[in-house]
């Protein structure tokens, strides 16, 4: 059983948040066992948000329903009312113990919008945008749960980008299924790839080289974490899920791989040691 305070309520709460983690977000799951036990429950709360906003586009026929979800948490998390929904009384628990705020909640359900439309990711800085706002905000609440009271240290965001930028990459063949596309126009443009070979699941060498271009980018957000990183730093440990990305990385680029057709996922068992190789060192 959750402790909350010795309210079943949100006892129960949490413990759905636990599960809604694990099985949406198994590898930042994972990573959230090597953090403090006290810590925990309330990275799952934030862990089943994003995993709930994430799967609207699955869970509504039409982009007007999806709207209609976005705007009922909107007004949960505006008003702190969450209408007897359990991951919203959850995350709005956890918002106000931490003094999180509201911008990061709500920017990363403004930012999950653009997953409702088959508009493709016009460019790069929108891409990066994306990411911030999906990803590196929600890395930096970890690490604001993982030390009450500090500012995020600089490496965290990185970490969020570099992770966010390779879950982008390691979904592509299920984006496409969707005709979604987050490779950014402009970077298809200037490689001179047609977005339509990308909707037809060609493989190419301009695809290649997009990705190639994509991979480049997600190294120098982990060569800025690993600068900024500082042993014992009060929250850098949230920093945890992006020890999976360069091994990711390395397997997208073994010979002969057809990024629509070639599974790039680490084994479950790999995921474990490098998880728990890389929390030794915070």
């Amino acid at each position: 059983m959750v402790d909350a305070g010795g309210d079943p309520s949100l006892a129960a709460a949490y413990a759905q948040c636990f599960d809604v983690a694990r099985a949406g977000d198994p590898d930042r799951w994972l990573a959230s066992l090597y953090w403090p036990a006290e810590a925990r429950r309330h990275v799952h709360a934030l862990l089943a948000f994003s995993v709930e906003i994430a799967r609207v586009r699955e869970a509504v026929s039409q982009p007007m329903l999806g709207e209609m979800r976005f705007q009922w948490w909107r007004d949960a998390i505006a008003n702190e009312a969450p209408g007897g929904n359990p991951l919203a009384e959850a995350l709005i628990d956890t918002l106000q113990r931490f003094n999180l705020g509201r911008d990061m909640p709500l920017a990363l359900i403004e930012a999950r919008s653009f997953d409702l439309y088959d508009d493709p990711m016009p460019s790069e800085a929108a891409l990066e945008n994306y990411v911030g706002n999906t990803t590196a905000n929600l890395f930096q609440a970890f690490a604001r749960i993982l030390a009450p009271g500090r500012l995020p240290p600089p490496a965290v965001e990185a970490a969020g980008r570099a992770e966010g930028l390779t879950r982008l990459l390691r979904e592509l063949p299920f984006q496409v299924m969707r005709g979604q596309l987050f490779l950014p126009l402009d970077l298809l443009e200037r490689l001179k790839l047609p977005p339509e070979a990308v909707i037809a699941h060609r493989d190419s060498p301009g695809l290649g080289l997009v990705l190639q271009t994509l991979r480049a980018r997600v190294r120098v957000h982990l060569r800025d974490m690993r600068g900024a990183l500082r042993p014992g730093q009060p929250g850098s440990a949230a920093c945890l899920p992006a020890a999976l990305c360069e091994p990711t990385l390395r397997r997208m680029e073994r010979p002969g791989l057809n990024p629509f057709e070639t599974p790039v996922d680490l084994p479950p068992w790999r995921r474990q040691w490098l998880l728990w190789r890389a929390a030794r060192r915070f």
